[in-house]
């Protein structure tokens, strides 16, 4: 049976909702769930709602709080520490083999950082507390998975990012990440930066200095496409022709997954000890604790762990990460 670690996120926001209503939904589980969080919160969070747990069977909870009230709807110091240690708890506790995976329900990142965090967000956290060597985000939505190649940067600094060995250490690790999902020969097209791929120069050169370089590179050794214009290419791997995208910045990737379908889109970091998936929304502090939360992407978080545990194991063995 999987034990799956679930974190409940920034208490004055909507994860311990989410949660609780996304194990209720999930109807004959057959996997272990231990929750990370402030229980009292969580128990009021509960109460405001009407929520409760059906059958809390299989079920354990580590309380990461420390006494202080929470204010709902509120960035607060004292909620950032209760996100963070959680997170931090639940890494120890997949650490030492006692939970398989994680999912996380919403950080607020102003949050963890007025509590001392070093970290803006799950991805840079994650990585340093387990020392990984490699770590991707990656979106799946259906048949649509998307990587990217930055993330958390102003869109001038993104743009400025695409270059070659950038580019070709992303498309490196966007290969290793489907391996360890269980894609064996994992089909990777990579999209343009410029309207229409650059057209040949006329819209920019970064097609021509930077990408195409590192994709003829990386055609040696794996199957890849591109650059392919941006406008076209998402919806080409939604239909199954490509595994993966690469996406150039954080928008492009973004939009076209959330476009998609917004409720579904879970996302992943791959190359951790263990595997991580999320919600691919914020806190909504707005309707926090009003019981108005839509818990379709916690659910999906949670089922997409599952569905990927075993085999991700097996293959972290397999290629030694």
């Amino acid at each position: 049976m999987i034990n799956m670690g679930i974190t409940l996120g920034d208490p004055a926001g909507i994860g311990p909702e989410i949660v609780v209503k996304s194990i209720n939904s999930i109807k004959n589980r057959n996997f272990k769930i231990t929750l990370f969080g402030d229980k009292e919160n969580y128990k009021n969070t509960m109460d405001k709602c009407g929520l409760h747990l059906e059958g809390e069977k299989n079920l354990d909870f580590i309380n990461t709080g420390n006494g202080e009230p929470i204010q709902i709807g509120k960035v607060t110091a004292s909620a950032g520490k209760v996100a963070y240690r959680s997170i931090e708890m639940a890494v120890q506790f997949a650490m030492a083999g006692k939970i398989d995976t994680i999912s996380t329900a919403p950080i607020n990142k102003e949050a963890i950082i007025k509590a001392g965090s070093p970290y803006i967000d799950h991805t840079t956290m994650l990585k340093a507390l387990t020392n990984s060597r490699f770590i991707t985000t990656l979106f799946e939505v259906k048949k649509l998975r998307i990587t990217f190649l930055s993330k958390h940067m102003s869109l001038i600094d993104a743009v400025k990012f695409v270059k070659y060995e950038n580019v070709y250490n992303a498309i490196i690790d966007t290969e290793k990440s489907l391996k360890l999902l269980g894609f064996m020969e994992p089909k990777i097209a990579v999209a343009a930066l410029n309207p229409h791929a650059g057209e040949s120069g006329m819209f920019g050169n970064e097609e021509i200095n930077e990408i195409i370089p590192a994709i003829e590179k990386a055609k040696q050794t794996m199957d890849i496409t591109g650059p392919v214009p941006a406008d076209s290419v998402f919806y080409q791997a939604s239909m199954g022709q490509y595994d993966v995208v690469l996406s150039l910045y954080h928008d492009q990737g973004h939009i076209a997954a959330k476009t998609y379908d917004f409720r579904h889109t879970v996302s992943m970091n791959i190359g951790l000890p263990f595997l991580r998936t999320s919600v691919d929304h914020g806190t909504a502090f707005d309707i926090a604790g009003q019981d108005k939360a839509d818990y379709v992407s916690m659910k999906e978080a949670i089922l997409t762990a599952n569905r990927y545990a075993s085999v991700y194991k097996k293959r972290l063995k397999l290629l030694g990460y």
